[in-house]
């Protein structure tokens, strides 16, 4: 692979979030969203656009293609279903955002799946809803 999985996905996620905000993610405001240096952002963007992730000019930044809109999707559905599975076992909501974005990046595929049917039989069934709502009242 030509970059780390998790570094692809931080990346598109942060230029999903300044797309949505500024209609594109500019080099700037990418390296201060990320923390890192400018000429870092561009080596990363040209990479990200040799793999299909995004569209890319210089000096302007980055828009994501289809294939970077569907990763920033997959991450984002990924996110609530960790973020909410987290809230439901008594997570405060902060934090279970914080930990929903360290452990999307590395769960499993498998893992969200199960999450995901979990979840489904948990609201699908009053008594089970009714007694995680307690168990987050009693913390």
């Amino acid at each position: 692979s030509f970059m780390k999985k998790r570094t692809i996905e931080e990346y598109v996620e942060n230029i999903c979030f300044l797309e949505k905000k500024d209609g594109h993610a500019s080099t700037n405001s990418l390296a201060q969203v990320m923390g890192v240096r400018p000429p870092t952002i561009t080596e990363v963007l040209k990479k990200l656009q040799t793999g299909g992730y995004v569209h890319y000019t210089p000096h302007a930044g980055a828009t994501l293609t289809d294939k970077g809109k569907c990763l920033a999707e997959e991450l984002g559905e990924k996110h609530r279903m960790i973020a909410d599975f987290l809230s439901l076992i008594g997570v405060g909501h902060s934090i279970a955002e914080y930990d929903a974005c360290q452990i999307e990046h590395i769960i499993s595929h498998d893992t969200v799946i199960s999450i995901g049917g979990f979840l489904s039989a948990v609201k699908a069934n009053s008594a089970i809803s009714a007694w995680f709502e307690e168990l987050r009242k009693n913390e």
